[in-house]
């Protein structure tokens, strides 16, 4: 008979552990696994899931704009029995199927960086506020070329890919919003009909693409004069292709989003005028925290008051300061930078 007893105990220890270890499960999709942000995104909640005992599985699309790998990682999660998954899409119109799947399997789905779209298609969503950081980008441009420089403007928008993801759209548009320019329909890109607008390229968020839309943009236009890009990968990719031109003597003004630190000391260079950083490691440890708290008592997290998610902050970095237009200094952002 004691050994019996001991035979069940142990079938029901072995069953406990066995549903605690599914119920503290969690997934991060993020769109690359090669962007220094997501790198340090995947480094952030990975330490917040270790000290909080959360079994955490990693995916990642094979390049930005990957949408089919990011399906099937999410099936994945589905079937793995995890209580919640953190996602950086990257198509945020066409993943919200399936994460509605994962939803009505009981799953928390929690958007980090890039807001779904609609943005309730998440449970909740960690992000910067994107509009804001490139209008914080525009209005420093703006700034710094006056208003005769505004007005004869040429400017050269590098924006994420053809899809229209949420996190490019924001920021594309937010940076000509703070610019001063007309965006017309401010949910999507490229609709302007500002003439100092010379073109609207994708570059897939990294240095290759960024060089390559530079490169079109300069063969409409050799006087371009303001280049906006999605990111600072974008943006090195954009200077080589300006260098290559002759026009890295500081004539072209760059303004960018990230704030990792490779970004913020090509600031420091001078090859980026300004960029507007974002927290990764934040958005990431907050999601694996949501997670938690969902499996344990089922509670979701709650927005900033007034915004529809949840705001993890945003500041430009330059030390070109321009008057009206709040920054903090090249050293600020190495203190504060990831990656």
């Amino acid at each position: 008979m004691n050994k019996f007893k001991l035979f069940i105990i142990s079938l029901f220890s072995v069953s406990f552990f066995s549903v605690a270890a599914v119920a503290t499960e969690a997934c991060l999709i993020t769109k690359t696994d090669i962007n220094p942000f997501f790198v340090k995104m995947k480094e952030g909640a990975e330490a917040r899931a270790n000290e909080l005992g959360i079994k955490l599985s990693f995916f990642a699309g094979k390049v930005d704009g990957d949408h089919e790998t990011q399906v099937r990682a999410v099936e994945t999660c589905i079937a793995s029995g995890a209580k919640g998954i953190l996602i950086a899409a990257s198509d945020t119109k066409a993943i919200v199927p399936v994460l509605k799947n994962a939803q009505d399997n009981g799953l928390l789905v929690i958007a980090l960086d890039t807001p779904l779209e609609p943005i309730t298609a998440a449970d909740s969503t960690f992000a910067t506020d994107n509009f804001k950081a490139g209008e914080l980008g525009g209005a420093w441009v703006a700034a710094k070329l006056g208003a005769d420089g505004v007005a004869n403007a040429k400017i050269a928008m590098l924006d994420l890919n053809e899809s229209q993801p949420s996190v490019g759209v924001l920021r594309d548009q937010g940076f000509l919003t703070g610019f001063g320019i007309d965006v017309k329909d401010v949910s999507r890109w490229g609709d302007e009909d500002d003439p100092r607008i010379i073109c609207n390229e994708v570059t897939n968020g990294n240095e290759e693409g960024g060089r390559t839309a530079m490169e079109k943009c300069l063969q409409r236009d050799p006087d371009i004069n303001v280049v906006y890009t999605i990111n600072e990968p974008a943006a090195v990719g954009a200077y080589e292709a300006l260098k290559a031109m002759g026009k890295d003597d500081g004539s072209v003004l760059i303004a960018s989003v990230d704030g990792g630190c490779p970004g913020v000391k090509d600031v420091e260079r001078g090859i980026i005028g300004a960029t507007s950083q974002q927290y990764p490691l934040l958005m990431a440890s907050l999601g694996v925290e949501a997670i938690k708290a969902w499996a344990e008592d089922g509670s979701k997290p709650e927005n900033t008051p007034g915004l529809d998610f949840f705001n993890t902050g945003v500041n430009l970095v330059t030390d070109n300061a321009a008057s009206g237009v709040e920054s903090i200094s090249v050293q600020e952002g190495m203190d504060r930078c990831w990656g």
